[in-house]
């Protein structure tokens, strides 16, 4: 009964990776690096409804989360960082960077060349991941992503 394929949907989730550095329509750094996410895969798991009083102590005290995804399969990559399109098809949107490239032509001249990344558009991000000895529970909160 842990796991019945019948009660599985479907969804997609991207895993989060550390990206480069942003950088201006001058080339200079701004602070803030750019969030890759891998593209989207495809998972099969119990997603409950809405969350009930039983799943408020299995997390702790967090209240702040919609939905619960329950799966039995141990290696599941999905973490705190991950986002998911449960609701939603996956969809992107695409951010530009622009970064110098030096010219051959003439020393010191310096072209800016701009980088082109696409970033998910979800619709629910992770709250908490709580792993036991034979399932994976997590906690997730619907989000409006523009």
């Amino acid at each position: 009964m842990r796991g019945l394929k019948r009660n599985e949907q479907k969804f997609y989730y991207c895993t989060y990776t550390k990206g480069p550095e942003l950088k201006d329509e001058y080339g200079n750094a701004t602070g803030e690096n750019i969030p890759i996410y891998s593209e989207p895969v495809a998972m099969w798991a119990n997603i409950s409804p809405a969350s009930g009083a039983a799943q408020k102590e299995q997390f702790g005290n967090l209240e702040s989360y919609d939905k619960v995804i329950a799966t039995c399969d141990m290696s599941c990559p999905i973490d705190e960082d991950s986002v998911l399109f449960i609701d939603t098809e996956p969809s992107f949107t695409e951010v530009t960077d622009y970064d110098l490239a030096e010219s051959d032509t003439v020393l010191g001249d310096e072209e800016i060349a701009p980088k082109t990344y696409k970033i998910p558009k979800y619709d629910y991000i992770v709250r908490r991941v709580a792993k036991s000895l034979n399932s994976i529970s997590i906690a997730v909160r619907k989000v409006e992503v523009s």
